[in-house]
């Protein structure tokens, strides 16, 4: 199992547009991915309710893991995203 760490840079955390944009992202990798606050429960990470129930707000850390072909690649992409400001694209 793949896991990475990343700080939600986003003004409005994982929210509305950024989950939107982030969920997309994991859908497309064809990956089941969780998400979570480190030492919490995670959600799916593909589940746009899932993704914005987590409330994870801007300067947040939150841990991501995968499992399957490409997980450690397809979770740099994502921790990507998340330390970009969504709300700016």
């Amino acid at each position: 199992m793949a896991t990475r760490t990343a700080t939600i840079a986003s003004s409005i955390g994982l929210h509305s547009r950024p989950a939107a944009i982030f969920v997309e992202a994991v859908e497309d990798s064809g990956l089941e991915v969780e998400i979570g606050r480190v030492g919490e429960p995670t959600v799916d990470a593909g589940s746009i309710l899932g993704v914005m129930a987590l409330g994870a707000r801007n300067g947040e850390v939150v841990e991501l893991t995968a499992e399957g072909p490409d997980a450690e690649a397809v979770l740099d992409r994502l921790v990507e995203l998340l330390n970009s400001d969504l709300d700016a694209e």
